[in-house]
């Protein structure tokens, strides 16, 4: 069985950073945030496409110098496709059924049981539905007998939402569905081609699990938090001389004698962080220096970035700024 995943989007939430990486490589909880989302997948995965736009050649260096226990695929997508269109641009030798994943969705879906649902109900597709308040941003659900979905409805008010139950960007579609997307131009999946779909059997997965999707900086650390309360962090030794509570996640060559860490901390390859210096739920990427007495809180830190000594910064998200 194959994946697709949907790797689009110019992380405009999460610049400067994404200036120069595109954010499902952004760390969170130790590792890659396209990593955390691979970790769903079943043992019968055997292959994943990659569909890639911003930083493509990224995404595809990132993939040759990080093995996996997947065959591993780029398939480059020239100008922004959407959605569909980046599904029919990468879907040429999907597998029947496949599934179909977003890319910065962190979330706890028993895929398995996901696939083991699409092929009982004999619909075209299954899509993992979970319960928010807000609406606003999702594409919401209509469901029916079975939790057969009769309406979907995309980015309604509260108020004139069918239901609560939004698409989580985890679903499994049989091949033929590929074949509804035109080629060439930007497409829509939910809004163009998923309407035209219900009446052959689409059907909803709901899930109890927690579920963020991680695409601006405050839920990108709170997807971080439920991955550590969920053991599904890279938890690590602190280093030495360090103090805190709470778990870390700690690279290669971290020197932070003195300081304070934690909880909720993601420390990158030679991160230094200074005597006196506390961070806590953040995100420091490699060769971040946190200097002497400062304190970082809630921000996401971009690759050698350097924070003055006794500085505060808080909620924030850094980085170097783009060559003019």
């Amino acid at each position: 069985m194959k994946a697709l995943v949907l790797i689009g989007g110019f992380g405009t939430r999460l610049r400067p950073i994404t200036y120069a990486i595109p954010k499902q490589l952004i760390p969170i909880a130790g590792k890659p945030m396209l990593l955390h989302v691979l970790d769903l997948l079943p043992p019968e995965v055997d292959e994943v496409v990659l569909a890639t736009g911003y930083k493509a050649e990224v995404v595809q260096e990132f993939v040759r110098n990080h093995p996996s226990r997947f065959r591993m695929a780029c398939v480059e997508e020239k100008t922004p496709l959407g959605t569909g269109g980046g599904m029919r641009n990468a879907g040429d030798e999907m597998s029947d059924p496949f599934l179909l994943l977003n890319s910065d969705v962190i979330a706890d879906v028993d895929v398995a049981r996901l696939i083991a649902t699409h092929r009982r109900t004999g619909g075209v597709g299954s899509m993992t539905l979970v319960e928010v308040e807000d609406t606003r941003p999702y594409g919401v659900a209509a469901l029916g007998a079975e939790d057969r979905i009769a309406r979907f409805v995309e980015k309604p008010a509260p108020a004139d939402a069918p239901s609560h139950w939004i698409n989580a960007g985890v679903q499994v579609w049989n091949r033929g569905v590929l074949d509804r997307i035109p080629r060439g131009r930007p497409v829509s999946f939910e809004t163009e081609i998923v309407p035209g779909l219900l009446e052959r059997g689409v059907y909803g997965f709901r899930s109890s699990g927690f579920w963020e999707d991680a695409g601006t900086p405050q839920r990108l650390l709170r997807a971080q938090r439920l991955l550590f309360d969920a053991g599904r962090g890279v938890p690590s030794a602190r280093p030495r001389g360090s103090r805190g509570t709470g778990l870390v996640a700690v690279g290669e060559g971290v020197q932070a004698d003195g300081a304070v860490l934690g909880p909720y901390v993601s420390l990158g390859n030679g991160v230094v962080v200074e005597p006196e210096a506390h961070v806590e739920d953040s995100v420091l990427m490699d060769g971040v220096v946190v200097g002497r007495g400062a304190r970082v809180t809630g921000s996401v830190v971009g690759p050698n970035t350097s924070i003055a000594a006794n500085a505060r910064v808080e909620g924030q998200v850094l980085g170097q700024a783009p060559p003019a």
